[in-house]
């Protein structure tokens, strides 16, 4: 638009352009500690948006809200050596409270495996307290040294589930299920986003984890981000905690575990995902504001009528806003609204209700065209959907495009340092392989079978590793 502000284009400084969204947009604000962020009202509603949708889907899956402490005892973490052992640099540990020095230190959560499981044991008695399943939405700590807003912070929130069964089978198949059937399904259907579901490798995987399911998404520059992760924790947390049932048989087992979650990250995916030069482009489904009508001028005719349309898309089931800010110019307000992303603008002036038309901008499809008043609310909801639709395709067209087959070390890292991601089969890649990646700063993001599908295993025939640099 020639009247918007400078963005920087993202073809010519990419993180510079993300920064400018985030601050035009009134997403985000850096804290006053480094590392920390300030969440503003219009980016805490999509974070709402998220939460309720991740919300109903979670509850879906028999998962039930809990909360745990923020503070675990440092002790808990140490009982589990891997666990601790890929924590350790981002621990915040408290030493003093009240004046005075802590008997034993604590630390501020990073995740909560380790105090779930205190509770787990001593919740879990029977096979009949089994599946235990449950979830929780705080906040962690993690003491980041390269921050960025949304991406990596010290502190972030998110929702982390925790569950305990009784048999290997069943907690497999319960962090597939989270992985596909929540996951997968909110982030293509309501965040339109395209991702690969995949298998993390053994350098990659969760600290404690037997086996770490990943989705990863393609930025608009090309690298990888890492939206969700559902983890198998096998019996390892179980050991150290001696979270043991009854069985049937009336022999005390260990339980088998899951653990997965989300975060405030997806706020940076779905800003760098579908983001342009013009700002941010929010999917109608998590759209908080689906619609705004905005009066050109101030006179009362005109203000009567932006809301009257304002009522009626609100009875057609459209999340809509009425901007009858007239003391403010309409040029600064729709720069506003297309930075903010929101999906239509509804542009009424005295010249429209002469014509019984108003002005139906489009965000994501891009253009504008009169349209008549009285179709306004049933016209809409369709071109939501079809937005909807538009930016998954947009996102999947690009990761095919930047996508490439390749047979050597040299030319994935060629790929990935090129702005893109590379396919190439495991056996021929392996651990040294990727070794030899990660110090170009390339990583295998996961493993995918042939066809798309989560390898069963590492070593499954034919798995494939997607390599990309990443944030």
């Amino acid at each position: 638009m020639a009247n918007a502000p400078v963005l920087t284009p993202r073809a010519e400084d990419f993180p510079r352009w993300y920064q400018d969204v985030i601050n035009k947009a009134g997403l985000a604000d850096n804290g006053p500690v480094r590392g920390t962020m300030v969440i503003r009202p219009y980016g805490y509603g999509l974070w709402e948006r998220m939460q309720r949708e991740m919300d109903a889907r979670i509850k879906a899956a028999g998962a039930d809200n809990a909360y745990f402490p923020l503070f675990i005892p440092q002790s808990y973490l140490t009982r589990e050596a891997e666990h601790v052992e890929g924590f350790a640099p981002e621990l915040a540990v408290v030493t003093h409270g009240g004046g005075k020095e802590l008997e034993e230190p604590v630390v501020v959560r990073p995740t909560s495996e380790t105090i779930v499981n205190e509770y787990f044991a001593k919740w879990v008695r029977s096979h009949r307290d089994l599946p235990l399943l449950i979830n929780q939405w705080a906040n962690v700590v993690r003491w980041e040294m390269r921050p960025r807003v949304f991406l990596r912070t010290s502190e972030f929130l998110w929702q982390e589930g925790h569950t305990a069964h009784a048999t290997y089978e069943d907690a497999r198949d319960y962090a597939a299920r989270i992985h596909r059937e929540v996951y997968a399904d909110f982030m293509e259907n309501v965040l339109a986003m395209d991702v690969v579901l995949g298998r993390k490798t053994a350098r990659e995987r969760f600290a404690g984890a037997v086996n770490t399911l990943t989705l990863e998404g393609m930025m608009g520059d090309g690298k990888a981000l890492q939206m969700g992760t559902s983890h198998e924790l096998g019996q390892n947390f179980a050991k150290a905690f001696g979270t043991r049932y009854l069985s049937k048989d009336g022999g005390r087992e260990l339980v088998w575990q899951t653990s997965w979650g989300t975060s405030t990250r997806m706020v940076g995916g779905l800003i760098m995902m579908h983001g342009d030069d013009d700002g941010l482009r929010i999917p109608p489904r998590l759209a908080p504001v689906q619609a705004v009508v905005l009066a050109v001028k101030g006179d009362d005719a005109v203000l009567a009528r932006v809301r009257e349309a304002g009522d009626r898309l609100a009875a057609a089931g459209v999340r809509v806003k009425v901007d009858d800010r007239t003391d403010t110019p309409f040029g600064r307000r729709a720069v506003d609204w297309e930075l903010k992303g929101v999906p239509l603008r509804v542009e009424i002036g005295p010249r429209d209700l002469e014509n019984g038309t108003a002005m139906l901008v489009r965000r994501i499809a891009g253009g504008k065209e009169p349209v008549a008043l009285d179709v306004l609310a049933e016209l809409c909801p369709r071109l939501l959907e079809e937005d909807q639709a538009l930016l998954l395709r947009r996102s999947r067209e690009r990761r095919e495009a930047r996508t490439s087959n390749v047979r050597t070390v040299e030319e994935a890292a060629e790929a990935a340092a090129g702005g893109g991601w590379a396919r190439i089969p495991w056996t021929g890649l392996g651990p040294e392989g990727e070794a030899r990646l990660a110090e170009q700063g390339v990583t295998v993001r996961c493993l995918v079978g042939e066809d798309g599908s989560v390898p069963e295993s590492d070593d499954a025939p034919g798995a494939v590793a997607v390599v990309a640099r990443s944030y």
